[in-house]
């Protein structure tokens, strides 16, 4: 079985792009700030750094930190991982102990600073961050009149489909999880790389779930059977539990989303028409479901849409800037995708 995760191919929420731009020309076109929702509380045995860097993987980063403190890099914990291109912001976490000597941090890889150090009584926890803060540059922009205004402004209104984006499937990360899947004898040995492995072939079946209700036009409303989801929170609950107008009117709020399955064991969780659907789209990857299961993962949701939050846009000559703000678990190219063809210089 060969599978490839054609981003392109998936369908749009609201029509074809109207701009055409270069992503990432510079390293200033991409910045994201980790919002972590709430402050160190300045004592503990936990260091925690807001650390900026350029060029560098989150876990890259993370081995340097470990150097930099003499500590293994199982006491170096970060919430979220963030891009290797462009500029990121981001908290990390070193449990450094409350006698620990203040280590002077001068020997990170260029492209490395620190912009804060605080203290803290418990470490980062992995998901624990609110969400990113987004600030992006789009050069050679080409518009189509100015319909690019008018979708800007849907965007804001409406949202985006909550796509899993291309970085989660790496080069050839569905190539190697359909050979692990097809002879046990060619998993990976590292951990870490199995579950990178498994967390593709997972976004790989949501994103087929999330495309085939964007074509249906049902992805940000509801159809009988629905889990839903919790705005900012991992909580589902079933159609069932709730009367038809008070979740239409949470729907609109943004206060609950409909979800898709990451699968796993469990079974779907959905019923009648969601149920269906979802029952369809997964007939078509035996290999990966049933590898997910049998590798002991359980069934999650995840919201089928993606609130972008505080957008702001402004076309300068032929660039287009673009700053917004999203939960933690969601791409900015999502988001990019909406409204421009890119291409990556």
């Amino acid at each position: 079985m060969k599978l490839q995760p054609d981003y392109a191919a998936l369908n749009y929420a609201h029509g074809e792009p109207v701009l055409r731009g270069v992503f990432k020309q510079q390293a200033d076109d991409f910045l994201v700030e980790e919002e972590l929702g709430f402050r160190p509380d300045g004592e503990g045995e936990h260091e925690f750094l807001y650390v900026e860097k350029i060029g560098l993987t989150t876990a890259q980063l993370q081995l340097e930190l470990a150097k930099a403190f003499r500590l293994p890099v199982q006491k170096v914990s970060y919430a979220g991982l963030k891009d290797k291109l462009g500029i990121t912001r981001q908290w990390f976490s070193i449990h450094s102990g409350l006698k620990s000597p203040a280590v002077e941090l001068n020997e990170l890889p260029v492209g490395v600073r620190v912009l804060e150090r605080l203290r803290n009584q418990r470490k980062l926890q992995r998901g624990s961050h609110r969400g990113n803060r987004f600030h992006v540059s789009l050069r050679s922009c080409v518009a189509l009149a100015d319909q690019w205004q008018q979708r800007v402004h849907d965007i804001a209104a409406i949202g985006v489909p909550n796509y899993f984006g291309p970085q989660r499937f790496g080069r050839n990360n569905l190539e190697q999880v359909c050979a692990w899947f097809a002879d046990e004898s060619r998993a990976p040995r590292a951990r870490n790389q199995r579950s990178m492995l498994l967390s593709s072939a997972r976004s790989f079946i949501f994103n087929a779930v999330l495309s085939d209700r964007v074509g249906q036009q049902s992805w940000n409303r509801a159809l009988p059977g629905e889990e839903w989801a919790l705005s900012g929170s991992t909580r589902t609950f079933a159609d069932s539990q709730a009367d038809a107008v008070t979740l239409e009117q949470r729907l609109r709020e943004f206060d609950i989303h409909p979800t898709g399955p990451l699968w796993g064991e469990g079974g779907n969780k959905t019923a009648d028409v969601v149920a269906a659907l979802e029952t369809s789209v997964i007939a078509r990857y035996p290999e990966l479901t049933q590898g997910l299961q049998r590798h002991g993962l359980l069934q999650e949701r995840r919201p089928l849409r993606l609130q972008v939050l505080d957008l702001q846009s402004e076309l300068n000559g032929d660039v287009l800037t673009l700053r917004f703000r999203l939960g933690r678990g969601s791409y900015a190219t999502a988001v990019l995708r909406e409204l421009v063809n890119t291409e990556m210089s």
